[in-house]
């Protein structure tokens, strides 16, 4: 135990090093050298197709309800007496979704290790089915708002839900790439969302059909959960915190790891199992983490390092620079640019391309790799960006440039890095509510950016506002040097007992 308290003190590295060095010398760990597992592709594939469709239904609304609000304001095609509807009537319809998410986070602190992750996940698809589906039929814009809302709360668990389950089932050597691949499946979502809408915008009542889509899909989603067994280790922590009858868990959890491994796991699920009970007991307290532990010790290391990442992705101005991607594209002269929906599409296209590259070389290269040198490339863009706007304005090739590095970069690094890095780095014993506060902060700080970004525009102009970012950027790249660890390789527990 003394060699993991001496790791555990100094894994982030002294003061003048980067986190990724100790002493000058690189630890085996945080290069990845950690344990392997047996495993089957096969059964690796629904643990991680079911939570990833949440994912998928959360990038679907994005996309689907841009062309949403188009069709509900229209006086022809919205097929309501309620389509006269005010700014703030269509900031609700928009942002409805996006305040459920945050509501939803909040419930998650409290409920995520009662109900466990598989749970969490059924009551999400739930969420999805209701908020679609009361959306698609309302009859006043009040039910609309309620539906959006209700649709919301799903989200915010299964953005919570999703990532956790995926981490704590997937083999140490594949998680980041499963993970980033719930990336990819927003994204994707995204892309369907804007298809849909394009083609169902100029149909009477079109938004309705838009929203109920998501129906069958939600249904799929619950019923695969269903089917799905628990979380091996949500099982082993119930054990050691007298949730249940230890020895009947343990049972349960070497059952439930051999589904989740397939028949290439032999007979040694039940030594895996002892040696995560094993790491779990010698953890420091076994006890559930209460609110104010969470601030404290290692639990605060995890908090630090996972909420501030998330806090950058999203005070780094993801949502800000997509808000101009039509008028670049218009003003570099591609035709159909204007098309605000067109533009979507495309550039969804190459943010599936890029967060594929990242799906495929995140358990390869690293996450701190990724995270610097994708960072590295936003700075840039932003910087580029608010040069177009004071200086090159006769220059669009450079707004274009700028867009499709910021976009490409931000989908090889914060895009799935960030939901991956939160997964794996909480201590289990406080994962279920750190994790919440995290997609708290995630959900939070993207509603601040969004409401801020118009006043902050004509306040300081569109050059100045980049400029801020790309200070931002900078501060985020320093952030990420010092203190984000390398996870790659690891088993959850050794990320624990090694790095934090």
């Amino acid at each position: 135990m003394a060699d993991l308290e001496h790791h555990s003190l100094t894994s982030l590295g002294k003061v003048g090093k980067s986190s990724g060095e100790i002493d000058g010398m690189q630890d085996p760990l945080i290069d990845g050298a950690g344990s392997s597992e047996n495993y089957s592709v096969a059964a690796a594939i629904f643990p991680f197709l079911f939570p990833a469709l949440g994912g998928l239904l959360y990038g679907y609304d994005i996309g689907s309800t841009s062309c949403a609000i188009i069709s509900v304001e229209s006086s022809s095609l919205s097929g309501t007496s309620w389509y006269d509807l005010s700014s703030v009537q269509i900031g609700l319809v928009t942002s409805g979704s996006l305040y459920g998410a945050l509501i939803g986070s909040v419930l998650a602190f409290n409920i995520a290790d009662f109900l466990g992750r598989r749970k969490e996940l059924i009551l999400a698809a739930l969420l999805y089915l209701v908020g679609a589906l009361v959306t698609a039929v309302a009859p006043n814009f009040i039910i609309m708002v309620i539906g959006r809302f209700v649709f919301g709360i799903g989200i915010g668990l299964a953005m919570h839900a999703a990532p956790m389950y995926i981490a704590e089932t997937a083999p140490a050597q594949i998680r980041g790439r499963l993970i980033s691949l719930k990336e990819f499946f927003i994204v994707l979502g995204m892309v369907v969302g804007y298809t849909v809408g394009s083609l169902l915008v100029d149909i009477v009542a079109g938004w309705r059909y838009m929203y109920g889509v998501s129906s069958p899909l939600s249904i799929i989603m619950g019923i695969g959960m269903w089917w799905l067994p628990p979380s091996p280790r949500w099982l082993l922590l119930c054990a050691i915190q007298g949730k249940g009858n230890v020895q009947d868990l343990k049972e349960h959890a070497i059952c439930c790891l051999c589904r989740l491994r397939g028949p290439a796991i032999g007979d040694s699920a039940p030594a895996q199992v002892d040696e995560i009970l094993d790491e779990l007991s010698s953890a420091q307290g076994t006890k559930e983490a209460s609110l104010g532990e969470i601030f404290h010790g290692k639990c605060l290391k995890a908090l630090i390092i996972g909420a501030g990442l998330v806090l950058f992705q999203q005070i780094t101005g993801q949502p800000s620079v997509l808000y101009y991607a039509a008028s670049i594209f218009e003003g570099a002269g591609f035709s159909g640019a204007s098309n605000a929906t067109r533009v979507s599409i495309l550039l969804g296209l190459f943010k599936l391309i890029m967060t594929a590259m990242a799906v495929l070389v995140v358990d390869k290269v690293g996450r701190r790799p990724l995270l610097l040198g994708g960072v590295s490339g936003i700075v840039i863009s932003l910087f580029l960006l608010g040069s177009y706007y004071i200086y090159l304005g006769d220059a669009p090739a450079v707004a274009v440039v700028a867009l499709l590095l910021y976009v490409g970069c931000y989908q090889l690094s914060f895009g799935p890095i960030g939901w991956l890095m939160i997964s794996e780095i909480f201590p289990l014993r406080m994962r279920g509510r750190g994790l919440s506060i995290a997609v708290l902060v995630n959900f939070g700080a993207n509603a601040i950016v969004t409401f801020s970004f118009s006043p902050l525009k004509a306040l300081l102009g569109a050059g100045v506002l980049f400029y801020g970012f790309g200070v931002i950027a900078v501060l985020s790249l320093l952030f990420i040097f010092f203190f984000i660890p390398e996870t790659k390789g690891l088993t959850l527990e050794e990320i624990e007992a090694k790095l934090l």
